[in-house]
């Protein structure tokens, strides 16, 4: 005869009561760090400084993002738990000569939302969060200038570790100016496919900035006013002539048709990725439904599928 075993504590008539009483699963200490990424540029061209010509962006914010985990206590390996991901490795060593420390024993778990090769800034993103992870793990706060210091010596990035629009200088990691007003934004994008080298393009954009400099010295300064005023109708036709300057040199091949059917889907702008393979429409205010079902159907009429994210800081 079967006998049933019933815990005293736990009556079997009442599951409620029985998983509420259930061990729970250990939290495990964890240090993070996040960064957000971008959707291209709203401007790239060339800005001047100490005599010498360099590539200026203001980048569009994204809700998209790069998570670094520190695990202490477990055990790690750089190599093992970093693979492919040698850029991060070199943060941490430059990190930990910067401010004279000794990584404890634990482990690294890396985790993104921004595919490479594409324009989100995905690598200066996972360095940012690398920096802010170990920030957490030694209780620091790493100075911007240590920062921009520390990502100069690894590669060109983004102002993906600030919270505003600013012009920025991608080689010399150096913020020119930064923007009080932002402006949120909306953009249904779509990825041309392939990637992007950022740092094989360096040479041909200088190239093309010196031979279009008055042009582009004339785009700045619109571009300028108009982020100083946040004006979000004039920052996204800012965004518009820098995709039409940059189709010289990193051509985008959708640019022309969504130029000429901007207006009847209600854009107030184009952007791209000037150095990778995304290009969409600006809108200034959310598009409704109908409006988004319209955009739907045109680029799935190019054979593409659309994305709609909110950006800005």
């Amino acid at each position: 005869m079967l006998q049933r075993y019933e815990s005293k504590d736990v009556p079997n008539r009442d599951p409620a009561a029985a998983a509420a009483l259930a061990p729970q699963a250990a939290l495990r200490a964890a240090y993070s760090g996040v960064c957000h990424g971008t959707l291209g540029e709203l401007w790239q061209g060339p800005c001047e400084l100490g005599g010498e010509l360099h590539i200026g962006l203001i980048s569009l914010p994204v809700r998209r993002y790069s998570w670094m985990h520190f695990l202490p206590g477990e055990d790690g390996e750089l190599a093992r738990d970093l693979a492919g991901k040698d850029k991060c490795r070199r943060a941490i060593e430059a990190y930990l000569q910067l401010h004279g420390k000794t990584l404890p024993p634990g482990r690294f778990s890396h985790d993104s939302e921004l595919p490479t090769g594409k324009g989100m800034a995905s690598s200066t993103a996972d360095l940012v969060a690398t920096v802010r992870c170990l920030d957490r793990v030694f209780g620091l706060s790493t100075r911007l200038d240590e920062l921009t210091g520390l990502l100069r010596g690894i590669e060109r990035s983004d102002s993906v570790f600030l919270d505003r629009y600013a012009l920025y200088l991608s080689g010399r990691q150096q913020v020119l100016r930064e923007f009080g007003s932002a402006p949120r934004l909306y953009a249904c994008y779509i990825d041309e496919g392939g990637t992007v080298e950022t740092e094989k393009l360096a040479e041909p954009l200088l190239r093309h900035y010196r031979r279009h400099h008055s042009s582009y010295q004339i785009h700045l300064e619109l571009a300028l006013e108009a982020f100083e005023q946040g004006d979000a109708r004039a920052i996204c036709e800012v965004a518009t002539r820098s995709a039409q300057l940059a189709q010289w040199v990193t051509p985008k091949t959708h640019l022309d048709i969504l130029l000429r059917h901007r207006r009847e889907l209600g854009a107030d702008g184009v952007v791209v990725a000037h150095t990778g393979s995304l290009i969409g429409y600006l809108f200034a205010q959310r598009p409704e439904p109908a409006r988004l079902g319209e955009l739907s159907a045109f680029f799935a009429g190019l054979g593409r599928q659309c994305r709609l994210i909110e950006t800005g800081p």
